[in-house]
């Protein structure tokens, strides 16, 4: 067994998650920024609207205001374009849904049910964020479920686009103060895992916190070049905050490559990092640092993300999965005369489109339920009262300014006010005749959408090919081979190095995602992922020592690393070679324990377990 490998990680049964559901975590510092940022976006379009004397057009245009809440965190150029197409994206839908109401649920279904599935699809794969795709599918269900709709499809969607566009400026706006204030709160993050990874050395938490750490700095990389739709300047601040962040990713390979990762000066380091990040002036420095050589390679293209996340069988099946709850939610509605039948559409879309293992759908339909029965008595309250006017925009941006508060602390809270937010946008500023119907039928598509998502939940699992954890271990091993004669030679700062740096480092995250799937899914995938978690654990620790061998030869900083010829190399290459071949079905040759600068220790862990348990499925 090898001694550096940490307890498996375990998820929380179902009995402890709804536990959970009484505890109101910690939200992100500075949260109250974004709530009223949103709120704002939310209730101008109101106001404008009012003060015109058309409240209808100004909650039409709100949807716009939506955008509002994507794009935190990307750099302010990627930021512009993002949100410039969300803003698209939702006058598009809701003027979609406005066109084909007329031909009634024959055509609403698959329209609709098609539009969840291509949202799911582009939002995953382009990695937007949360709310992800629901959003653009609650705008264009609710569009097409309008019984009289108050504008004509052009005009609606224009009317949208303006909405989506004063939400652009507001979230724009930061870039006059703190122009590179995303890209530097991404190397201070990083910094911070960084530190939480060396200041776990020797406890159950090391791996965990590691992983963490390597997530955080892959994530600042990603914001500091994939990103970034103009060049670095030499001798900028993005230059600066390049360098700062290779910095800090020596610090961490540095860590991984030793057995003193308690030493004082790798904490003294990312402490400094944290620091100049921080204290990076606004404007360009006339000291700043160099841009610095081998920065790691951006993400894949759009296109190849898109094209991934079909390729690939957890996505694929998410967006399946998708689109079977959304027509049979959509047929329930049609076939019971459900009259806002677009909110069981909604519900059982939220359900499914971020991929969560069944306890967490559970759990999800659970908070959705109870928070959206309990936000009918602020609604009901709220539509009994009718707010007019100034009222109505105060209103309105008070329930969003809440729920953007709540939504990352305790989500089940969070929904109560978005019931509230949602009735009184709905109600499209005129009174509801029979409020206690209107309530009713929000509580009962609710329970039906649900409902219908943990039905094909259940009966759509995730397919067991019976081969376990072989494959996704197999392509760290040789992600691994594949830079081993990079290495060797010292080429690891090319092209062809870094992107076969940024594959590994992918891969080594793709083999974490694929055991903490595997630990959610049936019972004997559980069994079979946690008794091979010893196994998974040395070959990431393999591929982690690869990395940071790489980092400290980019840097000619390690000795040690020097020492790795390309006669190493090869003999790297024909150890991973067997024990990908033992992943396959072949027996483990005898003679394997190979002596390789660097890694032996990896390899000697990863063959002990392997011997001690070898892989199942096979």
């Amino acid at each position: 067994m090898n001694p550096l490998v940490s307890p498996p990680p375990i998820p929380p049964s179902l009995r402890q998650s709804l536990a959970g559901l009484l505890k109101v975590r910690r939200g992100p510092p500075g949260r109250w920024r974004f709530a009223l940022r949103a709120a704002a976006c939310m209730g101008v379009p109101v106001l404008v609207g009012w003060l015109s004397g058309h409240t209808a057009a100004g909650l039409m245009a709100a949807t716009g205001g939506f955008t509002a809440v994507y794009g935190s965190g990307r750099p302010y150029l990627s930021r512009a374009r993002e949100l410039a197409l969300i803003a698209l994206a939702f006058a598009a839908v809701t003027a979609l849904g406005l066109a084909v109401a007329p031909f009634g649920w024959p055509v609403v279904v698959p329209v609709v049910a098609l539009l969840a599935m291509l949202a799911a699809w582009f939002c995953n794969a382009l990695q937007v964020g949360p709310p992800g795709g629901y959003l653009f599918l609650m705008a264009c269900a609710a569009a097409a479920s309008m019984l009289k709709p108050p504008f004509d499809p052009w005009h609606a969607g224009l009317l949208v686009l303006a909405g989506g566009a004063f939400a652009w400026c507001v979230h724009m706006a930061g870039a006059l103060a703190w122009p590179r204030g995303p890209e530097k709160a991404a190397v201070a993050h990083a910094a911070r895992a960084v530190l939480t990874y060396l200041d776990t050395t020797g406890t159950p938490l090391q791996a965990a916190a590691r992983h963490e750490a390597a997530l955080a700095l892959h994530q600042a990389w990603s914001t500091l070049v994939t990103y970034q739709p103009v060049a670095a300047r030499p001798g900028g601040r993005l230059a600066t905050l390049r360098a700062l962040n290779r910095q800090l990713h020596l610090v961490f390979a540095r860590a991984l490559g030793s057995d003193d990762r308690a030493s004082p000066a790798l904490f003294e380091d990312a402490r400094r990092v944290e620091a100049q990040a921080l204290a990076l002036p606004r404007r360009r420095s006339p000291d700043a640092m160099p841009a610095p050589t081998g920065v790691p390679v951006g993400h894949p293209g759009a296109w190849h993300a898109l094209k991934g996340a079909w390729v690939e069988p957890a996505s694929r099946q998410v967006i399946v999965r998708v689109g079977v709850a959304a027509s049979l939610a959509g047929g329930l509605g049609a076939l019971f005369h459900l009259e806002r039948a677009y909110w069981a559409v909604a519900a059982a879309m939220l359900m499914l489109h971020q991929g969560f293992d069944w306890t967490r759908t559970v759990l999800r339909a659970l908070e959705r339920l109870l928070g959206t029965w309990a936000g009918l008595l602020i609604a009901g309250a709220i539509l009994l009262w009718h707010p007019q006017g100034l009222w109505l925009v105060l209103t309105i941006m008070l329930l969003q300014f809440v729920v953007e508060m709540l939504v990352v602390r305790h989500y089940a809270l969070a929904v109560v006010f978005i019931t509230g937010a949602a009735l009184t946008l709905a109600s499209g500023g005129h009174p509801v005749d029979a409020p206690g119907d209107y309530l009713l039928a929000r509580g009962l598509d609710t329970l039906v959408g649900c409902a219908v998502a943990l039905l094909v939940h259940r009966a759509l699992p995730v397919r067991d090919d019976g081969q376990g954890l072989a494959p996704p271990m197999a392509r760290v091993l040789r992600g691994v081979a594949t830079l081993a004669p990079m290495l060797g030679a010292g080429n690891v700062d090319d092209v062809a190095a870094r992107i076969a740096r940024r594959d590994l480092q992918r891969m080594t995250f793709g083999l974490e995602q694929a055991y903490g799937s595997a630990v959610v899914a049936s019972p004997r995938q559980r069994a079979a992922a946690e008794d091979q978690w010893p196994l998974v654990a040395a070959i990431q620790q393999l591929a982690y020592r690869m990395l940071s061998a790489c980092w400290q030869r980019s840097h000619d900083t390690g000795e040690s690393t020097q020492a790795f010829t390309p006669a190493d190399a090869q003999a790297l290459q024909r150890a991973l070679h067997a024990l990908e071949h033992h992943l396959a079905g072949a027996p483990l040759a005898e003679r394997g324990e190979a002596t390789v600068p660097l890694f032996t220790g990896e390899l000697q862990a990863v063959r002990a377990c392997m011997k001690e348990k070898p892989p199942k499925g096979l």
